[in-house]
């Protein structure tokens, strides 16, 4: 560590610095709107965030939608645990992974009759929250027609916020989200090591 970063007087002067910064910031943004948040890229943890901020949403006694594209063909800890509780209307939708169904059109039956049920609680502002886990990749197969998805999600109660998942997202859905976070891939036990997928990490 370099030396003048031990300094308590200099970190001190640096984090004042710091607050004030953040205060000014925290005193501007002072809109109130529901978010589309959109997680991608090839790394690890797209879901797992989506499934954190139910966690956060419930914790605050919110109502939680929760719909999963392409999963399905495998039981998960996350569908285990919360669609056992209240105020979560938990629907798994897929038929596995593609690779797995190699059935195109089974796949895009499955992927609209999921969107069925996610565009009536885009209409619906008794949900808080929505996660659409796995969109992204049956957008990017072409499963669901890319413009009516777009069209609902941005016709949505104006307190809704709406977390969708899954590797390439569409360059039109992160042109109108509010939060994208790009997950890089550093390292990974399954593809790097050939370490299977793990209870509690992957399942």
């Amino acid at each position: 560590m370099r030396e003048h970063a031990k300094d308590p007087a200099r970190h001190a002067k640096r984090m004042a610095a710091k607050q004030k910064i953040m205060q000014e910031r925290i005193a501007n943004a002072n809109k109130e709107q529901g978010i589309l948040l959109v997680l991608t890229g090839p790394g690890k943890g797209k879901s797992s965030s989506g499934f954190g901020m139910v966690a956060r949403s419930l914790g605050h006694g919110m109502k939680v939608g929760i719909v999963q594209f392409i999963k399905g063909a495998f039981s998960t800890g996350e569908q285990a645990f919360f669609s056992k509780l209240p105020n979560v209307d938990y629907h798994v939708m897929g038929q596995g992974y593609t690779w797995d169904t190699q059935d195109r059109e089974q796949d895009i039956a499955s992927a609209n009759a999921a969107w069925e049920i996610v565009a009536a609680m885009l209409k619906d502002p008794s949900y808080d929250l929505i996660l659409l886990d796995e969109l992204n990749i049956a957008l990017k197969y072409e499963y669901l027609d890319l413009d009516p998805v777009l069209d609902d999600l941005q016709a949505r109660p104006e307190m809704q916020h709406v977390v969708v998942t899954g590797r390439y997202a569409p360059q039109e859905l992160i042109d109108i989200a509010d939060t994208v976070t790009e997950m890089g891939a550093v390292k990974h036990a399954f593809k790097d090591q050939g370490i299977k997928a793990q209870k509690g990490i992957e399942l």
